[in-house]
């Protein structure tokens, strides 16, 4: 059968006609979130159906081909990402049902003390953060910020905050398989890479409790808290840094995010903001008003949780934890796994900028994907003596917070694959870098583009990982720092993707109405990815130090 060859520049031979164009199902999918504030399926399947447009009738792609394309990122969107989430998402509803996820809200209420700073802080920063390194995908988002909400927070600024937060471990999440990912496409050094990624994303990792001190309420909010900003980001940018650099990719969220964690516990338990009557829990604030009334609800002084209880409060996290550890380490994920070539798509779309067929293999691991996951929810449910029913019953839970954003992602992913095949990202991706001496400024808005689309840093770094590395050596730039830029523009996206927020408000009111969270989030996304800009420019011309040779 004969192969379709990839248009690069089918607008007039035009470069940047051809990446315009390219770019408006990406645009429609934007507007129809931020502006019209459609739901995110109808917005992602808008953008679907626009991009279907243009790829057949501009990129000129066969019609069995582009089916055949979505039809291959609808199914991977199932299997591995919305497996993941659904397997932690069940975890979440289990420990809601039992009485366990109640009993961790008031741990982390009575440790996090009265000051929302400091919740913020513990909860979305160091929870989320450990969340993400081990499931991803929206599934810290959603957790942290019921968290959040349990403790009073509105839903909106809970959500907003804890995905603005969700940038620091993306790299390295669900055990580094971006890195990995990354290492794969590139043929570079693992080790390189991730080295290289850990000397760009701990800068920000360190400076987010600040920045998110500042969003939550000006420079009053950050002169008061300022300690435990500069505590916990210390910590876990450090711990991040040093195991990136000196471990491997697998456990620098995980390990930075536990030691962040028990360090800012630790820390608000002996030190306190001497303006927290300013910043009180909006569960102690509501005490404090129904008083004269009604009896007070619960407050963390009042709260005392013998050792069973902060077991059971405990357990899900722990037990999903080492599960999912042991998993990997045992390389469990490898038994059984089956490359399924694509039917009517595997090596019959030649990429024209690598010269080379397109390989179409649906890698399915039936131990792998969110399985660990749902191990730990089935030993879970029987050390929190769950039952059939309520087992059952919280699957049912986790169905109705999930059906939309199964939706969402299986059309966001499936648009994604179909910019891959047709040739449409890799028009975007070449107009990018062709910017020449402003290219290691715009190169982290590549993965910035690919994560928006996917939801993914993996998927992100395995589209445009690549093209990074082609772009470096063209341009003399260094490789490794290119493609670890890729990586890290990428995690400055996620607070914006359709996939990761509409997993991120499954658990809250704010369901269908993705697109009021992408507004607040949008503007910091731009700032953290200019800032990312300006610290690759800084290690290409005068922090080359930073660089492994």
């Amino acid at each position: 059968m004969r192969l379709f060859d990839q248009l690069l520049t089918p607008v007039g031979h035009s470069l940047l006609s051809s990446f315009l164009v390219g770019f408006i199902p990406i645009a429609v999918v934007l507007v129809l979130l931020g502006i019209i504030r459609t739901p995110a399926w109808i917005a992602a399947l808008s953008g679907l159906v626009v991009g279907m447009i243009v790829a057949l009738s501009i990129w000129q792609v066969p019609v069995h081909l582009a089916f055949s394309a979505m039809v291959m990122g609808a199914v991977f969107a199932v299997w591995p990402i919305m497996w993941i989430v659904f397997a932690a998402m069940w975890l979440y509803n289990i420990s809601r049902r039992t009485g366990s996820f109640e009993l961790f809200r008031k741990w982390m209420y009575k440790n996090a003390t009265n000051d929302r700073r400091l919740q913020v802080l513990i909860i979305a920063y160091a929870f989320g953060a450990l969340m993400e390194g081990i499931a991803g995908f929206g599934t810290p988002v959603a957790i942290a910020s019921a968290l959040l909400v349990g403790l009073g927070f509105p839903v909106l600024e809970a959500v907003v905050l804890t995905l603005i937060f969700d940038t620091a471990p993306v790299a390295f999440g669900a055990l580094g398989v971006p890195i990995v990912s990354l290492g794969a496409v590139t043929n570079l050094p693992v080790a390189h890479l991730s080295e290289m990624v850990g000397r760009q994303l701990p800068l920000f990792a360190f400076i987010l409790p600040f920045y998110v001190l500042l969003v939550m309420g000006g420079w009053k909010s950050l002169k008061g808290a300022w300690p435990a900003a500069l505590v916990g980001g210390l910590s876990y940018a450090t711990t991040q840094f040093l195991v990136s650099n000196y471990i491997g990719p697998q456990l620098p969220d995980v390990l930075a995010a536990m030691v962040a964690l028990i360090v800012l516990v630790l820390f608000t338990r002996l030190w306190k903001p001497k303006d927290s009557d300013q910043f009180q829990s909006y569960v102690h604030q509501a005490e404090i008003q129904t008083a004269a009334t009604a009896e007070p609800s619960i407050t963390s002084q009042s709260i005392t949780l013998d050792g069973v209880q902060i077991w059971k409060a405990w357990a899900p996290w722990i037990l999903i934890t080492a599960t999912v550890i042991i998993w990997t380490f045992l390389n469990v994920a490898s038994i059984g796994v089956q490359s399924i070539k694509w039917p009517g798509l595997n090596k019959l779309v030649y990429l024209t900028l690598y010269h080379k067929s397109y390989v179409a293999v649906w890698a399915f691991q039936p131990l792998g994907s969110g399985t660990p996951i749902f191990v730990a929810v089935i030993i879970t449910a029987i050390v929190l003596r769950t039952g059939w029913k309520t087992f059952w019953l919280a699957a049912a839970d986790t169905w109705e917070q999930l059906k939309f954003p199964i939706l969402t992602v299986m059309e966001i992913v499936a648009l994604a694959y179909l910019y891959n095949y047709s040739g449409m990202a890799y028009t975007l991706g070449l107009a990018v870098a062709t910017l020449g001496a402003f290219f290691p400024f715009f190169s982290g808005f590549l993965g910035w583009i690919a994560c928006f689309l996917t939801g993914s840093d993996t998927s992100s770094n395995v589209l445009f990982g690549n093209l990074q590395v082609v772009a470096a050596k063209q341009l003399h730039l260094s490789p490794t720092l290119m493609a670890a830029t890729n990586s890290s523009g990428a995690v400055m996206s996620k607070m914006i993707s359709p996939q990761n927020v509409t997993t991120g408000v499954s658990t809250g009111s704010l369901k269908n109405q993705e697109g009021k969270v992408i507004r607040k989030t949008f503007i910091h996304s731009i700032i953290l990815t200019v800032l990312l800009g300006i610290l690759v420019v800084l290690q290409t011309n005068v922090l080359s130090f930073m660089v492994p040779k």
